[in-house]
């Protein structure tokens, strides 16, 4: 059926010329053989029948133009008294064209159109022999298929139009799915960038310290300058495991092999990566106050990645001898953290420049992770000298 619809779509003008074929030739028969159509005493009748052909033909074409075409034949065919043929069909066949594809000023006239016919047909050849309440019914009959004509064409329309609207959302809301994909692309290679910047400058940090203590006491203290490789290899790997993790996520159409990817950081781990420090040679004294609990995995991210990047700023930029101090606080509805060192604090430019870690990055890096959960992040340096980062993780905003 909708290839049939669709074929009958793509060949409108043949199917009016057939009908129109239809409604032509049983006029002209007519006019041959009824006396009062006869070509001889009438000659406008052919023209006419003609013209009204030519309306249904290019109905669908140039409904407006066809519309005044069939209107004009038949306010002639009223003044030269020829009377009604099958070819007046095209008057109805063209307003449901209009109705359908007009304008809205041209579907409001082929309305008018559609009252008036019959009035002016009954004044034009009234039933004599007919009552007063006969020729209603007559009028009312000569009338409804006109009206019906246009009231299905406008259906039509209002039906058409609410398929497109239904189109252009359609297409909209597919454009927006779109921008909205890209966004999330943009939004998770931002997020990978950060956890990139954040494992490769602790471990790097750590490693380059282990090496340049393991180049110190390599012929002093052999054992401490082995235990200093064995600290980088083993950073080294963690550092490979995690950037494997990241990685992975760029990756199409490959699934995780057992033991590649390493699971997301907590709180939990947050001590491991204090003894990490403490055993590349940084005095870290770590606390936890309040009652540890499970929190979502956005803060416990958060958490993890704000200590990594504080404690990997002291070891750069604090000094030498340099201690630190981190500190967890379990509130009721958020996590406080504190890390603060007492070396030199970092270099007044790069404070200026919102980050710590030589790049203008590093704090930049822990306000959007903090922004994400809609936690509150202050840092600067300390009154009595070193440098504070204090962090407020609110738990409601992360779930």
């Amino acid at each position: 059926m909708q290839r049939l619809y669709d074929f009958i779509r793509s060949h409108q003008t043949w199917v009016d010329g057939f009908w129109a074929v239809l409604l032509v030739l049983p006029s002209v028969a007519m006019g041959d053989h009824r006396p009062d159509t006869a070509y001889g005493e009438r000659p406008v009748v052919l023209p006419l029948i003609l013209a009204l052909g030519v309306a249904t033909t290019l109905r669908s074409r140039m409904p407006e133009r066809m519309l005044l075409l069939a209107t004009a034949a038949g306010a002639l065919q009223l003044v030269m008294d020829v009377p009604i043929l099958p070819a007046d069909f095209a008057l109805l066949m063209t307003i449901y064209s209009v109705a359908v594809a007009g304008s809205v000023r041209a579907s409001r006239a082929a309305l008018v159109v559609a009252l008036l016919a019959a009035p002016l047909v009954q004044l034009r050849w009234p039933e004599e022999k007919s009552s007063l309440l006969g020729n209603v019914v007559i009028l009312v009959f000569q009338t409804v298929p006109l009206v019906f004509a246009w009231v299905l064409g406008d259906a039509r329309r209002t039906r058409s139009a609410y398929f497109a609207q239904l189109e252009e959302r359609a297409a909209r809301l597919e454009r927006e799915r779109e921008s909205q994909a890209k966004i999330a692309v943009a939004a998770e290679r931002a997020r990978i960038a950060r956890e990139l910047h954040d494992v490769v400058a602790h471990n790097v940090s750590v490693m380059v310290v282990q090496a340049d203590g393991a180049a110190y006491v390599l012929d002093t203290a052999p054992e401490q300058s082995k235990k200093a490789l064995e600290t980088i290899s083993a950073t080294g790997r963690q550092a490979l495991a995690e950037m494997r993790r990241l990685l992975g996520v760029l990756r199409t159409g490959e699934q995780p092999v057992n033991g590649e990817y390493v699971p997301q950081p907590d709180v939990a781990q947050i001590e491991d990566l204090v003894e990490q420090c403490r055993g590349a040679g940084l005095t870290v004294d770590f606390k936890v106050e309040g009652s540890p609990r499970p929190l979502p995995s956005g803060v416990e991210l958060t958490a993890y990645r704000i200590v990594q990047e504080a404690l990997t700023n002291v070891r750069k930029h604090a000094g030498p001898e340099a201690g630190a101090g981190v500190r967890l606080v379990y509130f009721d509805d958020g996590l406080g953290l504190l890390v603060e060192d007492d070396g030199r604090g970092a270099p007044p430019e790069l404070c200026a420049a919102g980050g710590a870690d030589g790049q203008g990055q590093g704090l930049i890096g822990m306000r959007e992770r903090v922004g994400m959960v809609g936690g509150t992040l202050d840092a600067g340096p300390r009154p009595d000298g070193g440098f504070r980062i204090s962090a407020l993780l609110p738990l409601r905003s992360s779930l």
